[in-house]
């Protein structure tokens, strides 16, 4: 087992799991009440990296961040480095690919609320912003934890994206995915079976951990017609 490897994957998924959380908990509430005719296009966009073979997004990413593009150079003249085939690059990578998994529960959850306890809430004088948080969020529990599971497990799971994005640099950007296919490429088919199986259970936990909690509430919503989340 490629422990090195291993951690630096944790490391990745926890950093990127923690800021798709931040961008898609506002895009999501977005998306499932506004009525703009822009959501389509927002939906789109947000949803194609799911379609997006890894390897395409991996190498667009790695021209964009390239010393040929204007972006590509300002980056490097500001950070003092190229961000490609580091982890920062990884950390990058992994968001814009994750970013459907993040967005996508939350918003099937944001959508599935109840709009009449939204209306209760800003009756009884919640402001929008302590709606959202007092009342909206507590009711979609079960999507926002869904939506840091599937995060951190696609993000455990990535290959090509990592690969092209970030090459394979022990301590810096090898995934154990990468050390995986390492593995298999040296015929050590011990240590990879060891590997995947590794991968296997905690995509299995995974799904459990999402399956056990399934459609439950963590809050009332008969308690938030009373104004008892708001007090």
């Amino acid at each position: 087992m490629d422990l090195q490897a291993l951690l630096l994957t944790v490391r990745l998924a926890v950093v990127t799991t923690l800021i798709l959380l931040v961008i898609a908990l506002p895009l999501a509430w977005w998306l499932a009440r506004s009525r703009s005719h822009l959501r389509p296009l927002v939906e789109a966009l947000s949803s194609l990296p799911l379609l997006l073979p890894p390897t395409v997004l991996g190498f667009y990413l790695l021209v964009m961040l390239g010393p040929t593009t204007a972006f590509g150079r300002s980056l490097t003249l500001l950070l003092g480095h190229p961000l490609a085939f580091t982890f920062n690059g990884l950390v990058l990578g992994s968001v814009l690919y994750s970013f459907p998994f993040a967005v996508q529960p939350l918003t099937s959850g944001f959508r599935a609320l109840d709009t009449a306890v939204l209306e209760d809430a800003a009756l009884l004088g919640a402001s929008p912003i302590r709606t959202f948080w007092t009342v909206a969020l507590p009711m979609t529990a079960p999507a926002l934890r869904t939506s840091a599971v599937l995060t951190f497990m696609h993000t455990v799971g990535e290959f090509g994206v990592v690969l092209m994005l970030g090459g394979n640099i022990p301590g810096a950007t090898r995934t154990i995915s990468i050390a995986l296919y390492d593995q298999v490429q040296e015929f050590d088919y011990v240590q990879a079976n060891r590997t995947a199986m590794l991968l296997m259970l905690c995509a299995f936990i995974a799904l459990v951990t999402i399956n056990l909690r399934r459609g439950s509430q963590i809050t009332d919503p008969e308690a938030m017609r009373n104004g008892d989340q708001l007090v």
